[in-house]
């Protein structure tokens, strides 16, 4: 019978199945941060439980560390270097590998796996965060856990689980000019819903998705989440197998001939399908409180929930493009690796930001980023437009208590959640590629990246 990547994936790592229809699925990676990985720790050393396998199992510092140079065990969020330096001693305990905060190689955990190898194509991979399907874009089962499933998984190298559904989007066409993955998993949502997605295992596939390099395929699988979905998934091929190469928690055999085999069978069945015109999307922005509140850049706010009406201040009919703003955010896990900071740069280069906008901030997803780019001499573009270069880390993708926008601000964010206070006390969040990002810091209201990079060509 035809296979889809997904089915391989579960039948491989499938240990046993319960009458109820449930499975036991053998875990091959789990990843922990700060925020949960010490008390996920603590308990088990509580009820005498130890880690089954401490090579499989990795640890980072991200989700609350102070991204300003020069930082420390020190952290903006209240009571937050407790969650440092706790998690710190754990990890030691446990024998387990910590990418500790001014360790060369830290990053978000959803960039570094990558990075280092630890990520591949045909594995199982959990972590107790939602955007853990980000590393579905090595072709590997990653999705995000509860911190009680991730004791289980440390210590038995399984989970139960009832089996997805599956759903295949493709993404046919060409994108055209100034179009992003981000526009991409943006008109998904869009077009489908925030919970579209539900229960499934998504696989992205079409001549899109094939063109996308690998940090472009990670920002597609990265808002699977966003589409409510299990996790996303992307079949490996020639560029995977290129990117893990060589990396250093890699194997050397990786090209291991039964991986290229990760493919979905033809005639394989999925439960739904949905297929979306690439060359019909625009660089898109949200305007409300939802990833699927979320337009073409050139279009009007539409009719909506009131409630996002009141929070974001923004009336149906009102144009998206020419919206002021007051502040500027590129980073997280969805848009932070190198190419995203080489699109920015090459938008900012001999430009500078509007003197409306009072806080912007370019926050690197891993040292291994931030090396890169100083390297090539993109911080120094970043600064002198007038954004300020940063440590790696989760940083304003979220707000937890620590540094934040001025309350009331309205932000445009490279990150992938606009909910209600995901920045900030009242802060109104406008979600969108890098690129529009940059245009918009420079003209002080969301602008249209595809103006500004024709006139610089």
């Amino acid at each position: 019978m035809a296979q889809t990547l997904f089915d391989k994936i579960w039948n491989q790592h499938t240990v046993a199945v319960s009458d109820g229809g449930s499975a036991l699925i053998t875990i091959d990676r789990v990843f922990l941060h700060e925020r949960t990985g010490a008390a996920a720790l603590k308990r088990m050393a509580e009820m005498g439980r130890a880690v089954l396998d401490p090579a499989r199992v990795f640890a980072v510092m991200d989700h609350i560390v102070d991204t300003r140079i020069g930082r420390g065990d020190d952290t903006l969020m209240p009571g937050g270097s407790g969650f440092i330096t706790e998690t710190r001693a754990a990890c030691r305990e446990a024998g387990i590998r910590l990418f500790d905060v001014n360790d060369r190689d830290q990053g978000i955990v959803h960039i570094i796996s990558g990075e280092q190898g630890i990520v591949l194509p045909g594995l199982t991979l959990v972590a107790p965060d939602s955007h853990t399907c980000t590393q579905g874009a090595f072709g590997a089962l990653a999705w995000g856990i509860g911190s009680s499933e991730a004791e289980h998984a440390m210590v038995t190298s399984t989970l139960r689980l009832e089996r997805p559904k599956t759903m295949r989007v493709r993404f046919e066409g060409e994108l055209s000019f100034g179009v992003t993955a981000k526009d991409m998993i943006l008109t998904l949502i869009a077009q489908h819903g925030a919970g579209g997605g539900a229960g499934h295992v998504v696989e992205f596939a079409g001549e899109a998705v094939k063109a996308l390099d690998m940090e472009a395929r990670m920002t597609l699988c990265n808002m699977a989440t966003e589409f409510s979905a299990m996790t996303g998934i992307i079949a490996p091929d020639a560029k995977t197998f290129e990117y893990v190469s060589g990396r250093p928690l890699a194997p050397a055999d990786f090209d291991d001939p039964a991986w290229a085999e990760l493919v979905s069978d033809a005639g394989a069945s999925f439960d739904r399908e949905i297929t979306i015109d690439a060359s019909q999307i625009a660089p898109m922005v949200s305007w409300g409180t939802s990833p699927e509140q979320a337009i073409a850049i050139d279009g009007k706010v539409p009719g909506g929930p009131a409630r996002a009406h009141e929070y974001m201040d923004l009336p149906a009919g009102q144009t998206l493009e020419g919206i002021a703003l007051d502040a500027a955010f590129i980073g997280s896990c969805t848009n932070s690796r190198i190419s995203d900071l080489r699109r920015a740069a090459s938008i900012l280069h001999g430009q500078h930001i509007a003197p409306s906008i009072k806080k912007a901030l370019v926050v690197p997803g891993s040292l291994a980023v931030k090396r890169q780019a100083e390297t090539e001499g993109l911080d120094k573009v970043f600064e002198a437009a007038g954004f300020e270069w940063r440590m790696s880390g989760c940083s304003l993708c979220f707000y937890a208590g620590g540094e934040g926008f001025p309350e009331g601000s309205r932000t445009i964010s490279s990150t992938n959640r606009n909910f209600e206070g995901r920045q900030g006390p009242g802060i109104r969040t406008h979600i969108a590629s890098p690129e529009t990002v940059a245009a918009s810091a420079i003209a002080g209201a969301i602008a249209d990246p595809r103006a500004y990079a024709k006139e610089k060509a």
